[in-house]
């Protein structure tokens, strides 16, 4: 599986601060992945220049040139009409033709999902794609899921996030048995709206019973109680927004406390180590990288606002998803489900 040679298309046009956000974070990937082919799509002049003018060192890399960018104010019918030579309609269908290889954007989360769909196509026995990502605890991580793909979902739909999430969970810890919670209300069982409740009672009567904890409230997500959380996207993606704000309170605030007086100073030195580890725990640029679980290839979505340190980590995602073969663990898991 290591001698496969293994190539990540890059949207260098999505994001802010792009190209050079995008091609430096490949300049950090690549200097700890040197046989790693990166396959940069967007505006070809404008790379080489960025390159050259900012003396990247990224190794093994071509670059592909496409003549359209998908843009912020773009809707759903723009995208599917007048983009089709866009930087990630291009990336898409290089990796959809090359199954060794993934693809990274920092663009346009709404055509990211769409053209993932229409060119790669759905994993068989999947409805509806989830966005997930892990979220830090007090323990190590969860992973949470979804994300904002799918505002309505039933409960067919969140055995088909945990079916998902568990072959996920064997590639980022393949030594843990992950526990799988579903957001509610409370924990009780009559708790929640209807479909929660189907959800529930579905999941429990699967294999992944035994996985199942039931209801979690969302006060306990960062205590660790379970490693998979499931959640239609709407509730997910404000949980996910409320984290990372709550994250750069907690992060400007100590700052100021650290740097209010001489005696804050001193005691922050004494300490200095312990709270680098903690921002670290805390900083959502660690946890970059977001994956459409469920399309028929490797599609990751980087935070449009990523600086380049959090890019490499969301590259890094997505050659660890390709290396590991992750959509064929996702099939093996429909198959012990049927």
């Amino acid at each position: 599986m290591s001698h496969r040679q293994i190539t990540i298309a890059i949207d260098a046009m999505g994001g802010e601060g792009s190209p050079l956000k995008c091609l430096k974070g490949a300049e950090i990937f690549s200097n700890n992945h040197q046989g790693v082919m990166l396959q940069f799509f967007g505006d070809q002049d404008l790379i080489k220049q960025t390159i050259k003018n900012h003396k990247l060192n990224i190794t093994n890399y071509k670059i592909v040139k496409c003549f359209d960018n998908v843009t912020d104010d773009d809707n759903a019918s723009t995208i599917l009409r007048s983009r089709k030579n866009s930087s990630i309609s291009r990336g898409l269908t290089f990796i959809k033709d090359n199954p060794n290889s993934g693809f990274i954007s920092a663009g346009n989360t709404a055509a990211l999902m769409i053209l993932s769909r229409l060119i790669l196509g759905m994993i068989e026995g999947v409805n509806r794609p989830a966005i997930c990502s892990t979220i830090p605890n007090e323990k190590s991580y969860s992973l949470m899921m979804d994300l904002g793909a799918n505002v309505h979902v039933s409960a067919d739909n969140l055995l088909q996030f945990a079916l998902m999430g568990n072959a996920f969970f064997s590639i980022i810890d393949p030594k843990r048995n992950p526990k799988i919670g579903l957001i509610n209300i409370g924990t009780e069982n009559n708790k929640g709206l209807e479909f929660l409740q189907d959800a529930h009672d579905l999941i429990s009567s699967t294999f992944l019973k035994n996985n199942f904890i039931g209801f979690i409230e969302p006060n306990k997500i960062t205590h660790g109680y379970c490693d998979i959380i499931l959640s239609d996207g709407y509730t997910g993606n404000i949980i996910l927004k409320t984290a990372e704000g709550l994250s750069d309170f907690i992060t400007s605030n100590l700052k100021n406390v650290f740097t209010k007086s001489l005696a804050n100073k001193i005691a922050y030195k004494m300490i200095e180590k312990d709270l680098i580890v903690f921002k670290n725990q805390i900083d959502p640029a660690e946890y970059n990288g977001a994956t459409f679980l469920g399309v028929n290839g490797i599609s990751v979505k980087s935070h449009g606002n990523a600086n380049p340190y959090a890019f490499s980590c969301a590259i890094n995602k997505c050659y660890d998803f390709v290396l590991n073969d992750l959509n064929k663990k996702i099939i093996e898991n429909f198959k012990n489900y049927k």
